[in-house]
């Protein structure tokens, strides 16, 4: 398992950035880094399964481990899912998981992956596109 660190200093208050993270028109956003068209399906609970799709209905499936609402949620990898339907894997203690911490009117946020070595140059690739796609529209919404 890879240990992935990824962070971002973001000129906005923590409550800010977790809309921009979570809410469905900004999530689309910011994730278009990773797949343009990604959204997700579910609530964000925790203990709930989200699944994180592409327009094909092609992802993967989560469960919400850890919910603290502005400032930590943690996923735990279950499965991918090909056109719509859930294949579980065995991926151990696959997870990703966002932490905000605020000081005044910026937030840190850090970003912790734990992956299997096949995704890790994806992740490496992506996310700082996607972190700075949540700088920007966290510090230009209204």
């Amino acid at each position: 398992m890879e240990k992935l660190h990824f962070d971002i200093q973001i000129n906005a208050e923590a409550e800010k950035v977790w809309s921009v993270l979570w809410d469905d028109f900004s999530f689309r956003q910011w994730t278009s880094a990773f797949t343009e068209g990604s959204f997700y399906q579910g609530n964000l609970k925790e203990n709930e399964i989200i699944k994180f799709l592409d327009p094909q209905n092609n992802g993967m499936f989560s469960k919400i481990v850890t919910l603290i609402p502005n400032q930590e949620i943690k996923f735990l990898h279950l499965g991918e899912i090909y056109n719509g339907v859930e294949a579980p894997q065995n991926w151990g203690e696959a997870t990703e998981k966002y932490i905000l911490t605020e000081d005044e009117n910026t937030t840190h946020l850090k970003v912790e992956i734990q992956t299997l070595e096949q995704f890790k140059s994806f992740f490496e690739e992506k996310f700082p596109d996607a972190l700075s796609n949540v700088k920007h529209l966290s510090e230009n919404q209204l």
